[in-house]
C-alpha cells in the first residue's frame, strides 16, 4: 500500500495519517488546559477535559480528542458551556442517581459520575448515573479504563437530542444522532474497551472528509457506503451529507441491516433521553448530550477473581484464535489505542493537520504560544 493510500486508509478510520505532525504530549497536554482556563473554565474542570481530550488523540481516534477543542472554545464563548459550578441531583436512590448536568463540560461530568457510581458499586453492587442536558463528553472509548482501574465493569451510552443525522432503517432523513455505546471491563491482562456507534459512521468522520475535499478539491470518500443521499440512494460521498434537502448517516448494518442499528439507536434513546426526562420533545437549542452510565462489580456477583478468570480465559480463547496465513493475530476491542497510547506518550502524538490549524486563532486570541512539533 502507498504513503497515499495508508493516509486515506487512517482518514477512514479516524487515525492521524502517519504523515501527520508530532507533538510532545506534555506540550499538547499544557497548550489544551492553558486554553480552557484562559476561555474561564475552573482549573480542575480544565485539566480534566484537557487530559480526556487528549486521550482521544493518545488512543488514535483524531476526529474526538483536540479536533473537539476550538468548538469547545466556541461553545463557552457563546455561553453555551458552563466553565463553572456543579450538576444538579433530580433524582437520589442508593443505586439510581439523576443530574441535570446544567451544560457543564461533558468531559469532567462522566469522570465525576464515574468517580460516584464506582464508589456506590462497592456498596450496592451496581450504581446506574444518568445525565440530562451534559455538554458533548468526548471520545467514550476514554471512560471504560477509568472503571476497569478500579475493578469495575462501564456500561456507557449518550445521545444528543439537538441532533438528526441519523436515517431510521428505511428512511432517507435523520432522526437521532448516531448514539454511541462504550463498555469495558477488567481481564487478567489489558481491559477490554468497546466502543462503537449505532450508526455506521460519525459526523465528525463525515464532516471532516467533507472540509478537506472543499479545501483542496479532493474526492475522499467514506470507507463504504455509509451515508443515504436525500433521494434514498447508498453513498460513500460525504458530500451528500451536506446538500439542500441534506442527506442521512445510515445506522449500523446500512442498507441490508441497518434495522441492528436502528435498534440500537432506539434503545440508546430510551436509555439516555427517557430515563433522563429530556430530549428530542424538548426541542433544545445547542449541542449538548445526555448520558447513561451503568457500573458494575463483579464481586457483588460471582465475585471478582471468578470475574478475571473468565475474561481472561476468553480474551486468551480470542487472541490465540487460527487466521488466515499472512494475516494479523486477532486482537481484543480496545487493544490497539491502549498500546497507542501508552508508545505516544512517551514517543509524541500523532496530531491529524487539521487540528493545530483550528487552535491557532484561539491561541492568538488567548495569547498562548503554540506547542511546537518534534
Amino acid at each position: 500500500m502507498s504513503a497515499g493510500s495508508l493516509d486515506r486508509e487512517h482518514d477512514r478510520r479516524g487515525h492521524a495519517p502517519d504523515s501527520a505532525p508530532l507533538f510532545a504530549d506534555a506540550a499538547l497536554l499544557g497548550f489544551a488546559e492553558s486554553l480552557l482556563l484562559k476561555a474561564g473554565m475552573e482549573a480542575d474542570k480544565a485539566a480534566c477535559v484537557a487530559e480526556l481530550l487528549l486521550d482521544g488523540d493518545r488512543m488514535g481516534h483524531s476526529t474526538h480528542g483536540l479536533q473537539l477543542l476550538a468548538g469547545y472554545l466556541a461553545e463557552i464563548e457563546k455561553g453555551n458551556m458552563k466553565t463553572s459550578g456543579q450538576p444538579i441531583v433530580l433524582a437520589d436512590r442508593p443505586a439510581a442517581l439523576t443530574w441535570n448536568g446544567q451544560y457543564l463540560p461533558g468531559l469532567w461530568l462522566l469522570r465525576e459520575a464515574i468517580r460516584e457510581g464506582v464508589s456506590r458499586a462497592r456498596v450496592h453492587g451496581t450504581c446506574t448515573v444518568v445525565i440530562r442536558q451534559s455538554h458533548h463528553i468526548g471520545c467514550l472509548a476514554v471512560y471504560p479504563p477509568l472503571a476497569a482501574a478500579e475493578g469495575m465493569m462501564l456500561l456507557l451510552a449518550s445521545s444528543d437530542p439537538m441532533g438528526s443525522s441519523v436515517a431510521p432503517h428505511g428512511a432517507l432523513a435523520g432522526r437521532f444522532t448516531p448514539n454511541p455505546i462504550a463498555a469495558g471491563w477488567p481481564t487478567d491482562g489489558l481491559p477490554v474497551v468497546m466502543d462503537i456507534s449505532a450508526s455506521t459512521t460519525s459526523n465528525g468522520m463525515t464532516s471532516r472528509l467533507h472540509r478537506l475535499n472543499q479545501a483542496d478539491g479532493g474526492q475522499r470518500r467514506l470507507g463504504g457506503q455509509w451515508l443515504v443521499d436525500n433521494q434514498g440512494n447508498a453513498t460513500d460521498d460525504p458530500a451528500a451529507f451536506f446538500t439542500k434537502p441534506p442527506g442521512a448517516i445510515l445506522p449500523l448494518g446500512g442498507m441490508d441491516l441497518g434495522h441492528k442499528g436502528y435498534a440500537l439507536g432506539l434503545m440508546v434513546e430510551a436509555l439516555t433521553s427517557g430515563l433522563g426526562g429530556y430530549g428530542h420533545a424538548d426541542k433544545p437549542g445547542h449541542w449538548g448530550a445526555n448520558v447513561f452510565l451503568q457500573i458494575i462489580d463483579p464481586e457483588a456477583f460471582g465475585g471478582r477473581d471468578a470475574f478475571i478468570r473468565e475474561t481472561g480465559f476468553i480474551a486468551e480463547a480470542c487472541r490465540t484464535a487460527p487466521v488466515k496465513p499472512g494475516n494479523p493475530p486477532v486482537r481484543l476491542p480496545g487493544e490497539r489505542g491502549l498500546k497507542l497510547k501508552a508508545e505516544q506518550m512517551q514517543a509524541g502524538i500523532r496530531l491529524h493537520p487539521e487540528i493545530m490549524p483550528s487552535l491557532v486563532p484561539w491561541a492568538e486570541k488567548f495569547g498562548i504560544a503554540l506547542p511546537a512539533a518534534i
